[in-house]
């Protein structure tokens, strides 16, 4: 299979991708495009429809729809709608019609989680007592996969899960995640919602103020097709969708290889984004992977952390008071380090020699931080990538988060140059001992 990059406005750039396919999701949306960004969509879809005449099935994801009233008063619902409308009139279409997807990355959840997360005690706008139907993704994605080649299921099929309302979301989300949470409901005018929204959550405001105007009336569906076309999808309680949201985003966020995403001499990323917030620094080093890995899996215990040691003996203290472990428990050994081991306050969580090391931290903290370091070979020598992750729980892990930010920026940044001088000097005590290579 073969990966075609264009532009769904550019008719050649459709041929070509359409050329020998039978079959095409229809997963565009150009929200964030700009305020003509209706009519963007109107042109991507008769385009499309104007170039897919040979399909013999297209799979589109829609929203679903509330009465005529909510849907004049929204772009953002009003474009799907008319979307699904173009493509099903001129093309075999299964329209899929789903309400708010649970899962790591989309828009409403992210939402719901950033306001639950950061505000203990919020006022919100009376439409937050809307219903909506949630769907956890691994559903969408079985409705999107189960459709394929299947001509009964051409149409609308409106899908979803349990009813709740927006304020429900939002506390059901605070029970999982053990927060608890005031919400009170106020006649707040939509577009100030939306301006709040972008304030405290790192959406953009050209998401959030069409996802507060497709939520301001109720949005339920009705699930009688899906039900009697896919009966063997077992819909996820939101409940569960947001469990397995929570696991996926640690999963992929935590567990990402950098190596790969930096690529100058020195680097510098930092990024807030699903419930992560993440600070990637990155060196060339001019030696093998085997000296950087050996320079930063000897790193705590008496020869403590390179840099501003004075700094991380009172963060150690201060942890001991409040009954972490702090700087007490060292290292089994100087050198080596297994899985499991304990390092000062963190313990090795991943240790893949000789690229990998990522050390989770048990220091009492509002939430779950990890330090990782990765050596990968490049050109003939070795790009090193370090990364401090931070997982925060609830308004003080943010708070937290971004009070030490300012001294993260000094330390992290002069610790990974530290890093790659040992790693230099190590390179060169074994090119001495004859080791190297």
């Amino acid at each position: 299979m073969d990966a075609v990059e264009g532009n769904v406005l550019e008719r050649e750039d459709l041929a070509r991708a359409l050329d020998g396919v039978q079959a095409a999701y229809y997963l565009v949306h150009s929200m964030c495009s700009g305020t003509d960004f209706v009519e963007r969509d109107r042109i991507a879809a008769e385009t499309f429809a104007d170039m897919a005449g040979h399909l013999e099935q297209v799979i589109y994801l829609g929203g679903i729809l509330p009465d005529a009233d909510t849907v004049e008063n929204s772009k953002h619902l009003g474009s799907r709608a008319e979307v699904g409308r173009i493509l099903r009139e001129r093309l075999p279409t299964t329209e899929f019609r789903a309400g708010p997807i649970i899962g790591s990355g989309s828009a409403s959840f992210e939402m719901v989680r950033y306001l639950t997360e950061r505000l203990p005690v919020m006022t919100a706008p009376r439409w937050i007592r809307n219903q909506v139907q949630p769907i956890g993704v691994r559903n969408i994605l079985e409705y999107l996969v189960q459709a394929l080649g299947r001509t009964d299921a051409l149409g609308v099929i409106d899908v979803g899960a349990d009813v709740l309302t927006f304020k429900e979301m939002m506390l059901e989300y605070a029970r999982v995640r053990e927060l608890p949470r005031v919400i009170i409901p106020l006649p707040i005018p939509l577009g100030l919602a939306a301006r709040w929204i972008a304030l405290v959550t790192p959406i953009l405001n050209c998401l959030a103020e069409p996802l507060v105007q497709g939520i301001a009336k109720p949005v339920v569906g009705d699930r009688t097709r899906a039900l009697e076309l896919f009966p063997d999808i077992e819909i996820m309680s939101y409940i569960d969708a947001v469990e397995l949201a929570l696991y996926r985003v640690e999963e992929r966020n935590v567990k990402t290889r950098w190596s790969d995403s930096v690529g100058e001499d020195e680097s510098f990323e930092f990024e807030d984004r699903e419930g992560v917030v993440r600070e990637v620094r990155s060196r060339y080093v001019d030696v093998p992977p085997e000296a950087a890995f050996r320079a930063f899996t000897s790193l705590g215990g008496d020869r403590g952390w390179l840099v501003w040691k004075w700094a991380w003996s009172l963060r150690g203290f201060m942890d001991q008071l409040i009954g972490g472990p702090g700087l007490r428990r060292g290292r089994r050994d100087p050198e080596l380090l297994r899985l499991g081991d304990a390092v000062d306050f963190w313990r090795v969580e991943e240790i893949d020699e000789p690229r990998l090391l990522r050390l989770q931290a048990e220091m009492k903290v509002p939430g779950r931080a990890w330090l990782q370091f990765e050596a990968e070979p490049q050109g003939g020598g070795t790009r090193l990538v370090q990364a401090a992750l931070f997982q925060p729980k609830g308004f003080f892990g943010w708070a937290y988060w971004y009070s030490v930010y300012p001294a993260h920026a000094f330390i992290f940044d002069q610790m990974i140059d530290a890093v790659a001088e040992l790693a230099r000097k190590i390179d060169g005590e074994l090119a001495g001992s004859g080791q190297r290579g």
